[in-house]
């Protein structure tokens, strides 16, 4: 799946109460970004566009902006997920207060109340945990712990290795388990092997022992000690994400009957079948070359460090659905140590985060029926036609590319699949039963239904109408698999999308989002895939290369920037979402200047057409990040920071050096020859 963006939706409160007043237009739609669509007063005039297009556009909103203390970060995406979490909030006051709601409505209802009975919750301390825990003590020989390691996969709980069942990317009309390195508790390798972060591992140590002692498990420091050792030499024989980009490198099939020769040490069959798995014969292994050694660690891991080891990470996953002393302990740790958030949100955006993750698509629909408006679904199908044709012009324009391949680019592009808003189908949690007062239950319930019912349909054709996202999530994506991007209903606002503001500025904002998902069909990795979601080389060598080549130039410009003292963008993580963006850029003023259909583009305030595309796409940029969730991201998230994927791409577009008159000397100024020319 490639995202527009990755982030946690932060959440927290008090108690089950009563709603925050939204006003009726503020429940109908996003606040609107100035009279056409465009913040004016949030620019830094100061600040030409010619040296800074981010700051130009977004600058005196920058500097008045501040980070709200229950999070690591803010801007345009959190502005419009707040409305989001509010929309959420008001369906499920709603549910969770009658209690002789039925069906779906009585499952959201009951899942955020038993979340938000906290003192329930803190009466209960670790016991949700005992059964699990004394399983994990019971365990004697390492087949034990691998069984237990496999059971995890459905419910609280760690593993070395993990299983996840998805569309097979060569045989894409079919399910299969993939297999993937784990065992790390920290965000990546690099927070153990990295001096950087040296205070952050530390820290973890202590987060560990913490959590060990509130288990009530034998000698905590010891044992936390042994347990950031071990993870430790794991992180030294794991995959980096960058190279766990690679969708060729991680497409490793193998019978599982042989995996205990490839990777000895590991009982493959106690892990499979602790994960009802047993039936199981083929499997993918994703990072393979790591898969022998971490093994290998395991098997000389005394038995006592890897119970330990589990005990800790079934503690760290359960404990915001525990009592008050791990919920703090976790916050502590996970948010204000790792990402700098000051203060633990309330709990009822907790709650409001819990009940989208686990039965999403059920209050999905609820929150579909009360907020989004029709008219909206329709408008989209026009702009995404609009992306498609400019995405088709340009494929049929490119100097570089060979007709064998152009004919295979254009047939991808007329097999796209499109979905809006919401599913077609809603899921059936039919099957699902939760219970008032068992909140550790609940989310256990929960991630075991949708574990059982992705692997009970391993032998079915792929439901290529499912979704991967629920309507009010602010994100898009792209499934190669799938060949299909899907934008949910919470992102069709302001200011990605306002139906009463200027053109250029939407195809800007939902427009670049857009060309930005259609892209991804086609950056170093998307373009692996056929029309048809296979995995399989369509290209010429002779095109691959200077593909290759155009992205390696791209990606110089992004590793040239040092974000942070000593901490620069990493392309090799970042390349797809970097390509991305620059096609969103150019399908989205593409579609702009085929929309006005011969006509001059209106100026409006001054601005040209092009000048309010670009700002446009500037806009939605526009945000803060604490220190440590920045040192964080650059190293996990395959997003670059905000700034740069304002500015960076449309140092590459001709066309921005038109509209503001771009000169050589000029901060944002690239030459010609050195600018990139993918798509």
């Amino acid at each position: 799946m490639k995202t527009f963006w990755l982030a946690a939706c932060a959440a927290s409160a008090l108690a089950l109460g009563a709603v925050p007043a939204l006003a009726a237009d503020d429940m109908a739609k996003a606040p609107r970004m100035g009279p056409w669509g465009f913040d004016a007063a949030g620019q830094d005039l100061t600040v030409s566009p010619r040296d800074d297009l981010y700051q130009y556009a977004n600058g005196t909103y920058l500097k008045n902006l501040e980070i709200p203390a229950d999070r690591s970060r803010y801007g345009s995406f959190d502005k419009l997920n707040e409305l989001s979490v509010n929309r959420m909030r008001a369906v499920l006051e709603k549910a969770a207060a009658d209690k002789a709601a039925t069906g779906d409505q009585a499952r959201i209802g009951v899942m955020y109340r038993s979340f938000m009975d906290e003192a329930a919750v803190n009466a209960l301390g670790a016991k949700p945990m005992a059964g699990d825990l004394a399983q994990i003590k019971a365990s004697k020989t390492l087949s034990d712990v691998a069984k237990v390691m496999g059971e995890s996969q459905k419910k609280f709980g760690g593993s070395v290795f993990g299983a996840y069942p998805g569309d097979d990317a060569k045989d894409p009309d079919h399910y299969v388990i993939t297999l993937i390195q784990g065992g790390l508790g920290l965000p990546d390798r690099d927070y153990y092997l990295d001096d950087k972060f040296a205070a952050q591992k530390t820290a973890y140590e202590a987060y560990v022992a913490k959590l060990l002692t509130l288990s009530g498990w034998a000698d905590p420091a010891a044992n936390a000690k042994a347990i950031v050792a071990l993870e430790t030499e794991i992180a030294k024989v794991s995959w980096t994400r960058a190279e766990r980009r690679d969708d060729d490198k991680t497409y490793n099939p193998f019978a599982v009957k042989d995996l205990a020769a490839y990777a000895p040490g590991f009982d493959w069959k106690a892990f499979m079948a602790g994960a009802g798995l047993g039936k199981v014969a083929k499997v993918v292994v994703a990072e393979n070359t790591a898969f022998p050694k971490i093994a290998a660690l395991y098997a000389k891991t005394p038995i006592d460090t890897l119970k330990a080891w589990q005990a800790f990470h079934l503690a760290d996953q359960a404990a915001p659905y525990l009592s008050k002393d791990f919920d703090q302990a976790q916050y502590e740790f996970r948010s204000k140590t790792l990402s700098g958030q000051p203060v633990q949100a309330e709990r009822w955006k907790r709650g409001v985060t819990l009940v989208d993750s686990q039965v999403g698509e059920a209050l999905g629909k609820l929150y579909v029926d009360a907020y989004f408006p029709a008219d909206s679904k329709a408008k989209m199908d026009a702009l995404v036609a609009d992306i498609k044709g400019a995405m088709k012009g340009r494929i049929e324009k490119l100097t570089w590319m060979s007709p064998p391949t152009k004919a295979k680019a254009l047939e991808k592009l007329s097999k796209f699949s499109v979905m809006i808003a919401y599913p077609e189908t809603w899921r059936d949690y039919s099957a699902l039963t939760l219970k008032d007062g068992d909140l550790y239950g609940n989310v256990a319930r929960a991630t075991a239904f949708e574990w059982n019912r992705q692997v009970d349909r391993l032998d079915q054709k792929v439901d290529k109408k499912e979704w991967g996202m629920t309507p009010p999530t602010i994100n898009a994506y792209y499934s190669p698999t799938k060949n299909g991007i899907v934008f949910p209903a919470a992102i069709l606002q302001p200011p990605f999308f306002d139906p009463d503001g200027d053109a250029a500025v939407n195809y800007g904002g939902i427009g670049g989002v857009i060309g930005h998902e259609i892209t991804h069909g086609f950056d170093d990795q998307g373009r692996k895939s056929d029309g048809d979601g296979r995995l399989t080389d369509w290209w010429t060598a002779e095109d691959a290369a200077k593909f290759d080549a155009q992205a390696k130039i791209y990606g110089a410009q992004y590793a040239a920037v040092e974000v942070l003292p000593g901490s620069h963008i990493n392309p090799d993580l970042t390349m797809g979402e970097n390509i991305a963006d620059l096609g969103g850029v150019l399908l989205a003023l593409d579609a702009y200047h085929a929309s006005l259909k011969g006509k001059p583009a209106p100026v409006i305030d001054g601005l040209t057409g092009d000048q309010r595309v670009f700002l446009g796409w500037a806009q939605v940029w526009r945000s803060k990040s604490r220190e440590d969730r920045t040192r964080q991201r650059l190293v996990s998230d395959p997003h670059s920071p905000e700034q740069y994927r304002a500015d960076i791409p449309v140092r590459n577009i001709d066309a921005f050096y038109e509209a503001f008159g771009v000169k050589a000397g000029d901060k944002m100024y690239v030459a010609p020859d050195k600018r990139a020319r993918i798509w």
